[in-house]
């Protein structure tokens, strides 16, 4: 009866990490899906203060109004999403540490047990080695488990302060450098509709020599492609 409990209680145990992930998931999809639902809502009252700008001003202000309460909403429903994800990541790690550390475990006593059914006189019996030279291949296949029992140990001690001391997070994100590829993106997509609309700057020579820079659209219809 006891070990009947107490493979349940170990059972559960086993379980907890894979019932929190998915608990952690559910919620995840819950906020996803209402962070859809405020975006469409902001286009809608932006849509509508468009709209009434210039007929019906009060009408406008009450939807930028909504759209900013909608905003604000948005932002805090983007930021549990963050935490969720994280908290996702946390547990998954660790879990993945944790089997990493019982499989080694299961792989140490593995080899125990097979080493322990080694017996020198049914080896001699089967392989026809005489005893000197099998006690000492039996000293080096010694030697060379223990190194191995010894190397895996000190990677379980890894494995184990890696677990105690919680997932390492990476670097810190630069604002400076994020900041730079949002305004490459932003040029690149000025550069196309420049491109598309035929519109090139060029620098024509003025009355005092100096270059007054304007936008020429060419009559060359192969012209404005280049």
């Amino acid at each position: 009866m006891w070990g009947w409990f107490g493979g349940n209680a170990a059972q559960a145990r086993k379980d907890a990490p894979k019932k929190a992930i998915l608990q952690l998931r559910q919620q995840l999809d819950m906020l996803k899906k209402r962070e859809t639902h405020l975006e469409n809502q902001m286009s809608e009252q932006d849509a509508i203060a468009r709209k009434n700008i210039s007929t019906n001003k009060a009408v406008a202000r009450t939807a930028l109004k909504r759209k900013k309460a909608h905003e604000q909403t948005l932002e805090q429903t983007s930021q549990q999403i963050t935490m969720l994800e994280n908290q996702i990541y946390s547990i998954e790690a660790a879990n993945i540490n944790q089997e990493t550390l019982n499989a080694m475990k299961n792989a140490g006593k593995a080899m125990k047990d097979i080493h322990g059914n080694l017996n020198i006189d049914k080896v001699d019996q089967i392989m026809h080695v005489p005893l000197l030279l099998f006690a000492r291949r039996r000293n080096r296949l010694t030697v060379c488990c223990r190194e191995e029992l010894t190397e895996q140990k000190e990677l379980a001690n890894e494995i184990g302060n890696a677990i105690a001391n919680g997932p390492q997070t990476g670097e810190p994100i630069d604002e400076a450098e994020l900041e730079d590829e949002l305004a490459a993106i932003e040029q690149e997509q000025l550069d196309e509709k420049m491109l598309k609309t035929g519109t090139v700057p060029v620098l024509p020579t003025g009355p005092n020599g100096e270059g007054e820079l304007f936008l020429y659209k060419s009559s060359d219809p192969y012209a404005n492609e280049l």
